[in-house]
């Protein structure tokens, strides 16, 4: 591991905004915070970008950016703490471990923004939109809370269309080239570093909003049977 990492992984060890696989966090996220302001989770956040920059529009909330990394997650915390947002925090962690670190209906709102699109079809339960991973969201978000999904991948965007049609998700919001939008939000004007390499080359960026059911179906079989149609190992 390089130098650079290494003084990074022991810095955010000293960064109070920065809580690494903390133990006993459900229900106590308000304390940490110092208010009872809503919670909104970007999850596998890479260098924070989104939960900074939703943090700086919305005062009025508390933004947690979640990834395993934390040579990335230096960057986001390491500019938090230089201007002061007192209402972002970074939780180093797995995304499949996170309903460890809340209460049920303690999570307001989820941002996936650019996350690995796990093409191949041996990956697919990897996807942050799959099944498996709402089930866990289900876990910690209110009744109607919204999980938004902003990728370059047009297989990651297909597939969470499906996944919405499949398991009967309310569909919110649905745009296939969020840059041509003639009035983008200033949530949706926030771009990332990887954004901007737009590694997917797919010259678009693709945004689904949604909200799950009260029951999610555990029948996976039709999407199973759909991802073996549409199998691209690449």
């Amino acid at each position: 591991m390089g130098q650079k990492k290494l003084q990074r992984f022991s810095e955010i060890k000293s960064f109070p905004n920065v809580l690494e696989y903390p133990e006993n966090m459900q229900g106590k996220w308000n304390v940490f915070f110092k208010n009872n302001n809503p919670i909104i989770l970007e999850l596998a956040c890479g260098k924070g970008e989104y939960a900074v920059g939703l943090a700086r529009l919305h005062p009025e909330k508390n933004f947690i950016g979640v990834d395993i990394k934390g040579n990335r997650l230096w960057v986001g915390a390491k500019f938090a703490l230089k201007n002061d947002l007192k209402n972002v925090a970074f939780l180093r962690t797995q995304i499949d471990k996170i309903s460890q670190y809340f209460l049920e209906d303690e999570v307001d709102e989820i941002w996936i923004t650019f996350p690995d699109p796990q093409l191949r079809f041996s990956k697919a339960r990897k996807r942050l939109t799959h099944p498996k991973f709402l089930r866990l969201y289900q876990q910690i978000l209110k009744t109607h809370g919204k999980i938004h999904l902003k990728t370059d991948s047009p297989d990651l965007y297909f597939f969470t269309k499906k996944v919405v049609e499949l398991y009967k998700l309310t569909l919110i919001s649905d745009i296939n080239n969020v840059y041509a939008e003639e009035s983008l939000t200033p949530e949706l004007a926030i771009q990332t570093h990887y954004e901007k390499l737009d590694i997917a080359n797919s010259n678009a960026v693709f945004y689904l909003c949604f909200t799950l059911p009260k029951n999610l179906s555990e029948d996976d079989e039709k999407l199973a049977a759909f991802l073996k149609e549409n199998q691209n190992e690449r």
